[in-house]
């Protein structure tokens, strides 16, 4: 149980940066914020949560068949997966402060979204996105060992989709207020400094791992 809370707060170490910085998801749901409403915002908060454990699933049942069948294509996956982690820390050292223009979004909420098209919106636009394929399988790869069950790897994954369902609903309640806004992009450089640190950190700690 030990070396399981371990894997878990490792995988939340760096997951917990990933979740803070600005990205297409973000946007998704201050948009739905702003356009439709809190609710709305919500629902697409929680599609882009279930959509991070459609990720994970064929993350554990892939990388479990990719470790017992062909130890070769782990190490594909591996260096693919560290190069990805020490980029995005390039990227995300290199990035200046966020500023998120209110101006190019429609500040008169509109009329009501249907509750599945909201959570829909949420779910497809993160689904949609090749980039979590590599992110959850380099980060796995990093702090869990294969011989972790796949019912507590689960487990991991619903945590971190609750970390990040509680997150962007904060978002919707809280980032569209000006206020809450302009204290946000004031702090963006420095998240994203801290953010770089850690996504190249893990990045070499997954390029020294050994697959067997």
């Amino acid at each position: 149980m030990h070396t399981y809370l371990i894997e878990l707060a490792s995988l939340m170490a760096v997951f917990s940066f990933a979740i803070v910085v600005p990205g297409a998801d973000t946007a998704m749901v201050m948009r739905q914020a702003i356009l439709h409403g809190r609710k709305a915002a919500i629902l697409t908060s929680f599609g882009v949560g279930a959509s991070l454990m459609f990720h994970v699933t064929y993350t554990i049942l892939g990388l479990g068949l990719i470790i017992s069948q062909s130890i070769f294509l782990f190490n594909i996956i591996k260096w693919a997966g560290a190069a990805y982690l020490i980029y995005l820390g390039i990227q995300s050292l290199r990035a200046g402060p966020v500023t998120i223009d209110a101006a190019q979004l429609d500040a008169t909420p509109r009329k009501a979204q249907s509750g599945l098209k909201a959570f829909s919106l949420g779910f497809l636009a993160n689904a949609l996105n090749p980039k979590p394929v590599i992110f959850f399988l380099s980060i796995f790869s990093a702090v869990v060992s294969h011989e972790t069950p796949a019912a507590i790897k689960f487990g991991y994954g619903l945590v971190m989709a609750s970390c990040l369902i509680a997150w962007f609903a904060a978002v919707s309640v809280f980032l569209t207020a000006p206020r809450m806004r302009r204290a946000f992009e004031r702090a963006s450089t420095w998240i994203n400094r801290a953010s770089g640190a850690v996504f190249i950190g893990f990045g070499l700690k997954l390029a020294t791992e050994k697959a067997g």
